[in-house]
């Protein structure tokens, strides 16, 4: 019974983590919710603020969910060639990216909740990148061939894969979001070696 009872209170304290807070639910639901959210920029000091912040782990199964999901691809849909959008940019911080699978047929969008790099290869690639949410901003960053990532679809259901090349650059640079690391700033840091890593091969507890 001790044993149930802490489990009970383990999932309890877990369900309460994943909670959108109202302030998140007033975000998701503004307006028409069938339409595209804005897209927060580094020029305003309370968006860029938004953009520097970790963001937490979501529930898959949250209504809420799936509406941040589908107003984000919208978001992207909206840009003039965007390749990836991650949940800051739309002012939410929470794990959930949108990326083009230039790896597949067709090159599809596709959503990804909570997803974690297990792991990356030291083989790296120096290719350009740029943000929508940094203007006129755009430079060369070395990022790894191949990772393998963790993550979860709007059901819960858990999947792993590995991704290479150009995709694997999008999926590294919209996870970097998520951990309020901004190219611009990773450059400059980078500059002066002074760049501190996150470690984002670590899964919430």
């Amino acid at each position: 019974m001790i044993k149930l009872s802490f489990l009970l209170l383990c999932f309890m304290s877990w369900a309460h983590a994943q909670k959108l807070t109202s302030n998140e639910l007033s975000i998701i639901n503004q307006g028409d919710i069938s339409s595209a959210l804005p897209i927060y920029q580094t020029t305003d000091s309370n968006q860029h603020k938004t953009l520097l912040s970790l963001s937490t782990e979501i529930d898959p199964v949250d209504p809420n969910t799936a509406i941040l999901v589908s107003r984000m691809k919208k978001s992207l849909l909206a840009t003039d060639g965007g390749v990836g959008i991650a949940a800051p940019q739309v002012g939410i911080n929470r794990k959930i990216i949108w990326v083009e699978r230039f790896d597949k047929k067709d090159n599809p969008l596709e959503y990804f909740i909570n997803p974690v790099i297990l792991w990356r290869s030291d083989l790296e690639n120096l290719g350009p990148e740029g943000d929508l949410s940094i203007p006129e901003f755009r430079d060369q960053f070395y990022r790894s061939k191949v990772i393998q990532l963790e993550y979860v679809d709007l059901k819960g259901q858990k999947y792993s894969e590995i991704v290479e090349g150009f995709t694997a650059v999008i999926f590294q640079h919209e996870i970097d979001h998520l951990f309020g690391i901004l190219i611009s700033d990773k450059k400059e840091k980078e500059k002066n070696n002074s760049y501190l890593k996150v470690d984002a091969f670590q899964k919430e507890k």
